[in-house]
């Protein structure tokens, strides 16, 4: 593959393709050696200079699903998370689902009042040892990131909600930790802020250990978003109900009847839910 072709990424930039991060990319979701050999030599036939990375995306996707649909699946896990938009309140709900799987109990869409005024908080989540409070930045294009304002705003917020005492849980306490969560990336200047501040970030791929693409694999969080048998309307009314994760409807497949899917298809389509989670395995 000629690696001096320059291609164009979703925020309208340019750098030169690199194959070793497709590769990795097609490794991580399970894909074997043959398939990505096979993935790299096709794409490879089709590329050119200005090339979008969703082009590039969009035919290692197709390519993939001929050899597993659902690794395929799995491979657009980040699409997935933009496809629970358009607006926030269903990340807010993903978010939760972070949260619940470290082991607290939580809530959303809160107002809470700090040293001088009121905010609202979109996830508070507590344990016996830690009150946590959060802020779920969405974004529906991969191209948009959380830069440093977002950061100083949200450090600003801790800063006048450090000193209050909240009763969550039954224990009152002051916050032990204020995150910030995107769906996407953080800027550089958003990391040197929030390391030099030791705010609490969760990016795509920030941290480079234990962000947010591994807590998805790791913990089973797979949007609902990635199951490509239910329709845009489909999911939609499922978040709307509260099913966020491939784990929510595997937990209540009576849910799709109500939603107007029954017997033999919503059979189907909860199969297709364990088989997402089971390949993350």
């Amino acid at each position: 593959m000629n690696h001096l072709i320059s291609i164009t990424k979703s925020d309208g930039t340019h750098q030169l393709f690199e194959e070793e991060k497709l590769k990795s990319s097609l490794k991580r979701v399970g894909a074997s050696d043959e398939v990505i050999e096979e993935i790299l030599e096709e794409i490879g036939k089709t590329m050119h200079d200005g090339m979008t990375t969703n082009e590039i995306y969009g035919h290692a996707f197709v390519l993939l699903k001929k050899h597993s649909h659902h690794v395929a699946v799995k491979y657009s896990i980040r699409r997935a998370l933009i496809e629970l938009g358009p607006d926030g309140f269903p990340f807010e709900k993903f978010v939760s689902r972070v949260f619940q799987s470290w082991g607290y109990q939580t809530i959303t869409d809160q107002t809470v009042l700090g040293k001088c005024i009121s905010h609202e908080v979109d996830v508070v989540g507590w344990n016996k040892d830690k009150l946590i409070m959060a802020e779920a930045k969405f974004h529906n294009e991969f191209g948009m990131k959380s830069d440093s304002k977002v950061a100083l705003y949200i450090n600003a917020r801790r800063e006048d909600l450090a000193e209050t005492f909240f009763d969550y849980g039954g224990i009152k306490r002051k916050i032990s930790e204020f995150w910030l969560v995107t769906n996407t990336k953080f800027t550089d200047q958003a990391i040197i802020y929030g390391e030099c501040n030791h705010l609490h970030m969760l990016g795509w791929n920030y941290p480079v250990q234990g962000n947010l693409h591994e807590i998805i694999e790791k913990n089973a969080l797979h949007p609902v978003t990635c199951i490509t048998g239910l329709n845009h309307q489909q999911k939609k009314d499922l978040v709307g109900r509260n099913i966020v994760t491939c784990s929510d409807l595997i937990r209540q497949p009576q849910i799709l009847e109500s939603i107007g899917i029954k017997n033999a298809d919503a059979e189907k389509i909860v199969n297709e839910a364990k088989l997402i989670i089971k390949v993350a395995k």
